[in-house]
């Protein structure tokens, strides 16, 4: 539609947040050019999306270990570095990442309520009384 390369980056943005099957067909048409003008934003694209779809399937945890393994290798072909610091993260903490794929939970609530506990504590400017700090945290969260 006349748009400058400029103007189709700042346009694509948020179709690279959704996978493709949740594009429009305006959002599919921009996408068709914009990976034919950037074919590394594709590259990118694709192992972003893929990584999204390996979560986001409910799969065994074996079949999660092997299509993560195959995840690892597209990530060493591509070259991207942001790609492969991403890898040595998921690698470092593999086993715990793996056990998402058992029970389909996370750590979101145990850090939701950490949060609370923290800004409880700032509420009252530090903890003198520990006994009393706590009696007062189990009577207003439990």
């Amino acid at each position: 539609n006349g748009d400058s390369r400029k103007q189709l980056l700042a346009r694509s943005r948020y179709l690279l947040y959704k996978s493709r099957e949740k594009w429009t067909l305006s959002q599919s048409q921009r996408a068709c050019i914009l990976f034919s003008q950037y074919p590394d934003l594709e590259k990118a694209y694709q192992l972003a999306d893929g990584l999204r779809k390996i979560y986001n399937r409910n799969i065994p945890k074996s079949l999660a270990m092997t299509k993560l393994a195959r995840w690892f290798n597209e990530v060493e072909e591509s070259g991207f570095e942001s790609f492969s610091t991403l890898r040595k993260t998921i690698k470092n903490h593999y086993r715990d990442i793996l056990n998402y794929f058992d029970q389909r939970s996370t750590n979101a609530a145990a850090e939701s309520f950490n949060a609370k506990i923290k800004n409880f504590r700032m509420q009252l400017r530090g903890v003198k009384d520990r006994a009393f700090f706590l009696f007062r945290l189990t009577k207003l969260f439990a």
